[in-house]
């Protein structure tokens, strides 16, 4: 079994947005891993952030009541809060690495999480922070994310 995978909001809406249908296939099948293997890991970052773009950016926008049901339902990942610790490291990744400062919460969150993997596209594909190495979920189509994680030996 592999260790916990932090996964980023544009991950989580991909799966809800018809208008990117292969996008959507893929993400789907990294959310269905995830979810059998109960490895996956978010932020209450993330969790706002899907709520907002379900509701107010995708479209057509996902009804209210169900991007609740959404929200809750990933609540089962064991999200993390953003607290001083993690503003603190995310300060240091910002400073060193270069990156947005929403891009740097996710780094901190993920690495507070414990996190060997974080599945975004926003970020640079295998850059490693520390001890969290970057994953474009859509990278690789044709290979399943149980042979993309056994390739990287996680």
């Amino acid at each position: 079994m592999t260790g916990p995978l932090f996964v980023d909001t544009n991950v989580l809406v991909y799966r809800y947005d018809t208008g990117e249908p292969a996008k959507q296939s893929r993400a789907d099948d990294w959310f269905r891993f995830v979810w059998r293997s109960r490895s996956g890991r978010l932020s209450f970052q993330v969790l706002q952030e899907l709520y907002s773009t379900l509701t107010r950016k995708l479209k057509p926008a996902m009804p209210v009541p169900d991007a609740q049901q959404v929200v809750r339902s990933l609540a089962s990942w064991q999200p993390v809060a953003i607290d001083l610790a993690i503003l603190e490291r995310a300060w240091l990744l910002q400073e060193y690495h270069f990156v947005s400062w929403w891009d740097a919460l996710i780094v901190a969150a993920a690495q507070t999480c414990e996190c060997r993997v974080l599945l975004t596209e926003d970020l640079q594909h295998g850059h490693e922070f520390g001890t969290v190495r970057v994953l474009n979920p859509f990278a690789s189509p044709e290979r399943t994310p149980e042979e993309i994680l056994e390739a990287l030996a996680l």
